[in-house]
């Protein structure tokens, strides 16, 4: 019996080494690969977002008797704006362009003396002045920090702009005896700068300010015979501001 069982047992541990050395060539399962890190952040895509500020401005008003200016008291700004940016690979180069529609408060009242050819007072008057909106489009130039996390810019371009200047003509007795307004939408032009922060990869913050000249408006006004403008009085109004703004931005489309 002995005989027999030894070739049995030789046999069954040749087979069992054998499964084993197949076994272990065998190909192994790869462990699982990590994700690939996300792509850098840039400012490339768009924005839609909204702003708050202040606005001052100078109104200027050329009459036969002279001229009449005066700063603005100032008032409020706010509106909405959208643009896109381009950032250039490898560097912090940034273009983009932006369109800024912003409602304001910005007043001034000014009073003015009336004279004759020889000097003699003959009337006086009033401006009142209003920039009612103004929508700005320019193009801007920035560099960016690391990461896209911040963003340095100027900017520049054209506006179209409300602004009216209700004019009134008194005689010395204080009866109005003519009156006009000198307003209509014109197109003037803007610089500014400012800096944007990204809080998170679809949202930014901004600060900037800007300069804006929105261009004259010309009136004419004719009052009854003997008085200052009976042969019609040219008025040409002027108005400048400058703004402070903040606001939000949201990104879309952005790589």
């Amino acid at each position: 019996m002995r005989k027999y069982m030894l070739p049995l047992v030789a046999a069954s541990a040749i087979g069992l080494a054998t499964s084993f050395a197949s076994a272990a060539d065998l190909p192994r399962k790869a462990p699982p690969m990590a994700p690939p890190p996300p792509p850098p952040l840039t400012w490339t895509g768009c924005y839609i977002g909204a702003n708050i500020g202040g606005a001052w401005g100078r109104f200027e008003l050329d009459t036969p008797f002279g001229e009449a200016s005066r700063n603005g008291k100032g008032g409020f700004a706010g509106g909405g704006q959208i643009g896109c940016d381009y950032q250039f690979a490898g560097s912090g180069f940034v273009l983009g362009f932006r369109n800024m529609f912003d409602g304001t408060t910005n007043h001034k009242d000014r009073d003015f003396i009336l004279f004759n050819d020889v000097g003699d007072p003959v009337g006086s008057g009033s401006a009142s002045f209003h920039n009612r909106w103004f929508d700005a489009l320019t193009g801007r130039i920035g560099f960016s920090g690391p990461n896209a996390l911040w963003l340095a810019y100027f900017q520049g371009g054209g506006v179209w702009s409300r602004v009216t200047a209700d004019l009134t003509v008194y005689d010395l007795a204080g009866n109005v005896v003519g009156s006009g307004d000198v307003g209509k939408t014109k197109t003037g032009w803007t610089i500014g700068g400012g800096f944007e922060y990204r809080f998170a990869p679809q949202w930014s913050v901004f600060v900037e300010g800007n300069y804006y000249d929105f261009g004259t408006r010309d009136r004419t006004i004719f009052t009854p015979v003997a008085t200052a403008c009976e042969n019609g009085c040219a008025f040409s109004g002027k108005t400048t501001a400058v703004t402070g703004l903040v606001g939000v931005n949201y990104r879309f489309w952005t790589q």
